[in-house]
C-alpha cells in the first residue's frame, strides 16, 4: 500500500515539476502555427518534451545518484563541467522564466505591482518550500498537480468539443523537426536530469525503500507522468490548431490567454492565472532544490552549502525574472542548441543496458555529438553563408540536427568493435 501510494504521489509530483512555464505557453502556439499538421508536430514535440525527459527519469532510477553519475563514464572532469553548466543554465534561464511568465499572465493583469516586487515575493515562497523539502512531494502530489490537471482538462475539453473552426495550413517547412526543436524550449530533458536527482533524494529522505523498490517507484512514476504530459501536450497543441483559423495572435502568452477566455468565458483568465502560478512555482522549486542538492553533495553534504545555494539561486531568479519572457526564450535558443544534443545522448546512453553503453561508447558518442552540434550553435553568431559548405555535407543539418546521424553511426560502430562483456544488471 505504501509502495503504491508513494508511486502515485511521485508521479503527480514529477508531472508538476516538469510542467512549468514553457510547457504551458509553447504547445498551443506550436499547434496554432502547425494547423492541419498538428498531429505531426505533436509527435516531434513528444520526442524532445516527453520521451527524452522520461528516459532521464528512468536513468536516475537506475543510477540513484546525482547528475555527476550521468557523465561519469565519459570522465569525472567532464561530468563535473557538464553538471556545472547544466545547473548554471537551469538557474539562469528556466527558473527565472517561471517568475516572468507568472508575472505577465497571473499578476500584472490583476495587481498594480512591479515585476521586481512580484519576483521577490515569488522567490521568497520558492525559498520557503526548498527549506521545507520533505513536505514538497506530498504537497505537490496530493494537491497542486490534481488542480493543474483539472483546469487544463477543462480548457482543452471545452475548447475541442465546442464548435468546429477552420484550421489553417502549417507555416512550417519541416513540421516534425519544428516540434522537436520547440520541445527543446521546455528544458524538459535538462529538467529530467535535474529534478530526477531531486526526486531520488526526496524519496530517500521520506522513506526507507531499498534500491529495487526505489527503482520501481521512480520508473513507474516517470512512465505515468510521461503519459500525463503526452495527453496534456496533445490537447494543447490540438486546441491551438483548432483555433488557428479563428484567432489572430502574435505571441505565445496572448494565445493562451485568449484560449482560456474562449473556453471558460469571463472566469477563464482567472483560472489561467492560478494554473500558471502553480505550474511555474513547482518547477522553480524543483530546479533550485535540485541545484542546491548538487552543491551540497560537492561540499560534503553541508547543509550550509545547500541553504546558501538556494538563497543565491533565488536572488538570481529575482534579477533575471524581471526580463520579458520572450527575451528569455530568444537568448535560451543558442544555449539549448549547444547543451541539448549532449544531454540527449547522455540520457539515452544511461537508459540503455550496460552492455551497450560502455565507457568507450560514452566517450566516443559524446565527443562526436559535441563536434557535430557546433555548427548548429554557431549559426546564431556568424553568417549562415560561412556555414553552408559544412552543412551541405552533414546529413540532417538543414533541420538543425546534424549531430544525430554521426552519433548513431559511431554508437553502432563502437558497439560492433567492442568486446562483449557479461553484466549482471542493466
Amino acid at each position: 500500500m505504501q509502495f503504491t501510494k508513494q508511486t502515485l504521489i511521485t508521479a503527480f509530483a514529477l508531472f508538476s515539476l516538469f510542467f512549468g512555464a514553457g510547457n504551458l505557453i509553447l504547445p498551443p502556439f506550436l499547434g496554432y502555427n502547425a494547423g492541419t499538421s498538428w498531429i505531426l508536430v505533436t509527435l516531434g514535440f513528444a520526442v524532445s518534451a516527453v520521451v527524452i525527459p522520461i528516459l532521464a527519469i528512468y536513468g536516475h532510477a537506475k543510477l540513484q545518484g546525482t547528475m555527476l553519475d550521468f557523465g561519469k563514464k565519459v570522465s569525472p572532469a567532464f561530468a563535473l563541467i557538464y553538471s556545472v553548466i547544466v545547473y548554471t543554465i537551469s538557474v539562469a534561464l528556466p527558473a527565472p522564466r517561471t517568475a516572468s511568465v507568472t508575472y505577465e499572465m497571473a499578476i500584472q493583469p490583476y495587481f498594480n505591482i512591479s515585476s521586481l516586487w512580484s519576483s521577490a515575493i515569488y522567490f521568497a515562497l520558492v525559498l520557503f518550500f526548498i527549506f521545507n523539502r520533505t513536505r514538497i512531494l506530498n504537497l505537490i502530489g496530493k494537491y497542486l498537480t490534481p488542480l493543474i490537471i483539472f483546469i487544463l482538462l477543462c480548457i482543452i475539453g471545452i475548447g475541442l468539443f465546442g464548435d468546429v473552426h477552420n484550421i489553417n495550413a502549417s507555416i512550417f517547412n519541416y513540421t516534425f523537426t519544428e516540434g522537436i526543436l520547440e520541445g527543446y524550449q521546455t528544458f524538459d530533458a535538462i529538467g529530467g536530469i535535474v529534478v530526477g536527482g531531486f526526486i531520488v533524494i526526496s524519496i530517500s529522505l521520506k522513506s526507507k525503500f531499498n534500491y529495487q523498490e526505489k527503482k520501481a517507484i521512480i520508473s513507474k512514476a516517470g512512465l505515468m507522468a510521461g503519459i500525463g504530459l503526452l495527453i496534456i501536450y496533445s490537447g494543447l497543441i490540438a486546441l491551438g490548431a483548432h483555433y488557428s483559423g479563428t484567432l489572430d495572435i502574435e505571441n505565445r502568452t496572448e494565445l493562451l490567454t485568449l484560449l482560456s477566455s474562449q473556453t471558460l468565458g469571463s472566469v477563464g483568465t482567472a483560472f489561467l492565472g492560478v494554473l500558471v502560478s502553480l505550474a511555474c512555482f513547482t518547477t522553480a522549486v524543483g530546479i533550485l532544490a535540485g541545484t542546491a542538492d548538487f552543491i551540497k553533495g560537492l561540499a560534503n553534504n553541508s547543509q550550509f552549502a545547500y541553504r546558501i545555494t538556494a538563497i543565491i539561486g533565488c536572488a538570481f531568479g529575482v534579477a533575471i525574472g524581471q526580463f520579458d519572457v520572450f527575451y528569455i526564450i530568444d537568448i535560451a535558443l543558442p544555449v539549448l542548441m549547444f547543451i541539448y544534443p549532449i544531454t540527449i545522448v547522455l540520457i539515452l546512453l544511461n537508459a540503455l543496458p550496460k552492455r551497450w553503453a560502455s565507457k568507450t561508447i560514452f566517450r566516443a558518442v559524446t565527443l562526436v555529438t559535441f563536434v557535430f552540434s557546433i555548427p548548429d550553435f554557431l549559426q546564431f553568431f556568424i553568417s549562415k553563408g560561412i556555414l553552408t559548405p559544412i552543412n551541405e555535407n552533414i546529413p540532417l543539418s538543414q533541420y538543425s540536427m546534424g549531430w544525430v546521424l554521426p552519433a548513431f553511426v559511431v554508437f553502432v560502430i563502437v558497439n560492433f568493435l567492442s568486446p562483449r562483456k557479461n553484466y549482471s544488471e542493466g
